[in-house]
């Protein structure tokens, strides 16, 4: 069984056995069998073709408050401007 989150409630079984049979009395709500889960596919985000790498860096402050001055996207623009200055840059 997995663990539960705090204050999460179980039905006893006879408030389940009225679920159940809440759904089952529902004609636009079906349960699916087990030849049908076999065609479920996974959904979300795509992978990506240049997956990005989770590494840990460490910048003055005052450089990572501009970037988020800008709002959402912060790391985004942070990268692209990483990108331009390679452009011109040696490493």
């Amino acid at each position: 069984m997995p663990k539960l989150k705090k204050g999460t409630i179980i039905p006893t079984p006879e408030e389940d056995a009225a679920i159940n049979r809440g759904i089952a009395s529902d004609s636009d709500t079906y349960e699916l069998g087990a030849a049908d889960l076999k065609h479920l596919r996974r959904v979300g985000r795509p992978k990506s073709d240049s997956p990005k790498v989770q590494l840990t860096v460490r910048y003055d402050a005052d450089i990572v408050e501009a970037f988020k001055a800008g709002g959402e996207g912060w790391q985004t623009r942070m990268n692209s401007a990483l990108r331009d200055w390679l452009k011109t840059h040696r490493v």
